[in-house]
């Protein structure tokens, strides 16, 4: 099974001890490919020096909802040059995120989200979506940039709004989330969805799925999600892993 980790945090401090081990590990786990988005201009720097030492290891550049709250307008410019590195080809983690109370505020959160949808547009490359108990905003937003297309990680929404999303020409993502007993509204979601907009991912080092809970996550476990996804869509393991593996290279334009 070759597997392609379409979400996962590698510059998080979580992988301090052993990040260069770990990535180092992931071919012989049967992950074939790595998408890192990063969350704020470090981290985004981070992302693409990772993918410069690993072939298998690509970047996304941007501004996490959570971490705007030090945002300036020149920040627009450090990311074009960020996303002009050929093996940068997204842009993300960019959305809202109302779950947090301490987060920076809504408005301030709607403006970031919206200044990188165009940035996004203007590079025509794909946007990777961040919405935690932002539904309707977040879909207004993405309404608003009829030109970007891109992915909702980690969907948490509803069946009518993933109607609505593919639509628009939108994928959906899925994490070790799905394996959780309380996952049913995300069943839903991926016992209707076509088989050609879903991608997985893993998130890492955050959301580990079951029977892992409890563990620091990484890409070597993403086949639980194509594991649940097959059982869900009643099809084979390694037909969910080909599928998910072309989806994310052609959304990330990976030959």
């Amino acid at each position: 099974m070759r597997l392609f980790d379409t979400h996962a945090h590698y510059d998080s401090g979580a992988f301090n001890s052993d990040r260069l081990e770990v990535l180092s590990s992931m071919p012989e786990k049967g992950v074939a490919l790595i998408l890192n988005p990063g969350c704020d201009l470090e981290s985004s720097r981070t992302a693409v020096s990772l993918a410069e030492q690993f072939p298998y290891l690509y970047a996304a550049v941007g501004v996490h909802p959570s971490d705007c709250g030090n945002w300036q307008q020149e920040f627009v410019s450090e990311l074009r040059d960020l996303a002009s590195h050929p093996k940068a080809r997204a842009i993300g983690e960019i959305g809202l995120d109302y779950y947090w109370k301490d987060n920076p505020p809504k408005s301030l959160q709607q403006q970031v989200f919206h200044t990188q949808l165009d940035l996004a547009e203007e590079l025509s490359l794909p946007a990777i979506v961040h919405d935690r108990d932002a539904h309707h905003d977040c879909l207004e937003a993405v309404k608003a940039h009829p030109g970007v297309t891109g992915v909702y990680h980690c969907y948490s929404g509803s069946l009518e709004d993933a109607k609505l999303l593919v639509k628009m020409g939108w994928m959906l993502s899925f994490t070790g989330v799905i394996t959780y007993k309380n996952a049913r509204k995300s069943l839903e979601v991926i016992q209707w969805l076509p088989l050609e907009r879903i991608m997985v991912e893993t998130d890492s080092p955050y959301l580990t799925p079951e029977p892992f809970r409890g563990h620091r996550n990484d890409s070597g476990k993403v086949y639980r999600v194509v594991e649940t996804i097959a059982q869900i869509k009643g099809m084979e393991p390694e037909e969910v892993a080909q599928i998910t593996m072309e989806n994310g290279k052609r959304f990330f334009q990976i030959s």
